[in-house]
């Protein structure tokens, strides 16, 4: 009797489980608002808390919101700290002294907000955030001295158009005339840019002042603080015109007002990330990119730099051939530093010691790690994502992850994602080539399934074994996704980015084709009868030319592919190959496109209404400041 109770519970608790699984759905485009972005993690200086912030949607108003959150080191406690919905809140920081928590938002009426970003305290008794700063250009950047009696901020130069009143001619009824003067004329999210730069001030926190630490017109980033708080070391680009080179160095300059910088690195090249002070004080570790033609690969080497008068930089990962990246942490002895390696489809915790050797591996596992953050010498927090879980923090203990956030438990316990898995194939030429491939739920070996070629931008960026939405909702729709981490990708080291270097649309292409054949792409039992791509941000060449190579010339003219490349530029969008293709314009348009195109080469200036959305803009804009730049006469 007791033999066939037990074996009716299993039957039970096997039903349920089963009736569990059913309940799941596939993911959908209205998941899309309902994830949340988990992000920034940083620990406590008692070690008990780790704070972050939470990124929402809210679909009806078509808002972001970022927050700030804080949750106990074991994980038990989610403490909400911000909850404003009409302005968003970064870049939580801890005071050393443990007593405030200080992030940057810009909150207030319409003035105050146009100011731009203030920092904001909350002390850790309780109460309401309280506005810390009130600087003309608003705060994009901070550090606390480690005494926590002084900030260190980056300011922006305060907009003269924030205050038309004090400009001649303010009460005139037409805009004045946008004037290009620089070579760097225009960057995304900012628009057109002034002659307006960033510098450091000091903030003090007791008369609640703050003093200008640097000036000119350069800009500087990433400051960081001296242990002994004398000193405060930066980024600039000090070169006569950097806005015609990367070449950016290591500074360090005391700590008061009229102090002049010392430059540290001399590399013709980029020396950046957010400079890292030893413990000890005696060295600043940072990261050194590569020559100045190869930069936009990315292969950013760890090295250290005396903070003292004299000494030579020491490259500590140079044997390493695989791009690093930061925060860099040190140990509390100053003997090893931890930071963040790009290997094959994945990002891994890396140690090495300040004398140099082999870099040790520390996280296990196909995922991507981001954003450290030093608790003690044997525990980090950090992010970690998977191909079936979005970022999250995570405490980094005992050389063994452990998740500290559930932001997005409820929503992905309701979802079926598909399979995620690795893939090796041959290109026509023999290189060897990784990717991953998302297969749906409903796959099923042995029977037809439209593919999707997913292309990556850059083109040195890479696919990873991380979540992506865009993937899995492809793959919820039935479809086969392929990622190809062609040549030029990171993660596969110097030889391999390099492969396409003044080359591009060409050895990618090769990568590309292993659609040719299923054996290429050595994915088992799998037939594919549809093939589609969607458009990478160096123009689309590449995707167009691996989709048109395939048994389906995909639907449409060259010449509508290329007014499409002009239009869909730098934006994400699906080609069908197969029966339609919705997204090219009509044939009148491109026929438009063309002509207007020519004309941009016969014309050295053309006036153009802010308003006007004809794809010649960006050209003639880069065309004037090119020719203004070089000193000669634009008309």
């Amino acid at each position: 009797m007791m033999r066939a109770f037990k074996i009716a519970v299993v039957y039970l608790l096997i039903a349920s489980l089963g009736g569990a699984q059913s309940t799941k759905r596939p993911i959908g485009l209205d998941d899309l608002a309902k994830m949340r972005t988990v992000g920034d993690p940083q620990v406590s200086p008692d070690g008990k808390w780790v704070a972050y912030t939470v990124g929402t949607v809210d679909a009806e108003k078509d808002k972001r919101d970022t927050d700030v959150w804080m949750v106990s080191w074991d994980g038990i406690e989610q403490i909400r700290l911000t909850s404003t919905s009409d302005s968003s809140e970064s870049m939580p920081r801890w005071s050393p002294d443990n007593k405030y928590l200080a992030f940057l938002t810009a909150r207030g009426d319409e003035t105050q907000k146009k100011q731009g970003g203030q920092v904001w305290l909350l002390n850790r008794v309780g109460g309401e955030a309280q506005e810390l700063t009130n600087v003309k250009g608003g705060v994009s950047d901070f550090a606390w001295s480690p005494d926590a009696k002084r900030l260190v901020l980056v300011v922006k130069d305060p907009d003269p158009n924030d205050e038309p009143e004090k400009k001649d001619g303010w009460k005139r009824k037409t805009a004045p005339p946008i004037v290009i003067d620089r070579y760097h004329f225009k960057q995304d999210r900012e628009g057109y840019l002034q002659p307006l730069h960033s510098h450091l001030s000091l903030f003090d926190m007791d008369t609640r002042k703050a003093e200008a630490l640097t000036d000119g017109r350069f800009d500087e980033q990433a400051p960081a603080w001296s242990p002994d708080g004398r000193f405060v070391a930066f980024v600039s680009n000090r070169t006569p015109d950097p806005d015609r080179n990367d070449d950016t160095n290591v500074y360090v300059i005391e700590a008061r007002p009229g102090a002049q910088p010392r430059q540290l690195t001399t590399y013709a090249g980029s020396d950046g990330g957010r400079p890292a002070w030893s413990p000890d004080g005696k060295w600043i570790a940072y990261l050194q990119g590569d020559e100045t033609k190869y930069s936009a690969y990315s292969m950013n080497k760890l090295a250290i730099v005396p903070a003292g008068e004299e000494g030579q930089p020491r490259m500590l990962t140079a044997s390493l051939d695989r791009p690093v990246s930061g925060n860099i942490v040190w140990s509390s002895d100053s003997r090893n530093l931890l930071f963040l390696v790009t290997d094959d489809s994945i990002t891994y915790v890396g140690k090495v010691a300040a004398t140099g050797g082999t870099v040790e591996k520390l996280t296990p596992g196909l995922r991507v790690i981001s954003n450290l953050s030093r608790r003690d010498d044997a525990s980090l927090a950090l992010l970690s994502t998977t191909p079936t879980e979005a970022d999250e923090a995570y405490a980094f203990e005992n050389g063994a992850l452990r998740r500290l956030t559930h932001q997005n438990d409820a929503l992905f316990a309701g979802l079926q994602l598909g399979t995620t898995e690795a893939f090796t194939s041959k290109s026509t030429d023999g290189t060897e080539v990784h990717g991953i491939v998302v297969k749906p739920a409903s796959f099923a070996a042995g029977q037809k399934h439209p593919m999707i070629l997913f292309i990556h931008g850059g083109p040195n960026g890479q696919d990873a074994h991380s979540f992506s939405f865009d993937r899995q909702l492809l793959a919820a729709n039935g479809y086969v996704v392929l990622s190809v981490n062609y040549r030029g990708s990171s993660g596969r080291g110097s030889d391999y980015q390099k492969a396409i270097f003044a080359d591009w649309g060409n050895k990618e292409v090769m990568d590309l084709r292993i659609l040719g054949s299923k054996q290429r792409l050595a994915a088992p039992a799998a037939r594919y009868k549809r093939r589609c791509t969607d458009s990478i941000s160096t123009g689309g060449s590449t995707t167009m030319k691996s989709a048109r190579h395939g048994r389906r010339r995909i639907y449409g003219s060259r010449s509508r592919i290329r007014s499409s490349m002009r239009i869909a530029s730098r934006r994400r969008r699906y080609f069908w190959v197969g029966k339609r293709i919705s997204t090219f314009p009509s044939r009148a348009a491109s026929k438009c496109i063309r002509r207007s195109e020519a004309s941009v080469w016969t014309r050295s200036l053309s006036f153009i209404r802010a308003s006007s959305i004809t794809s010649p803009r960006p050209a003639t804009r880069e065309t004037g400041s090119s020719v203004t730049s070089r000193g000669l006469t634009n008309i």
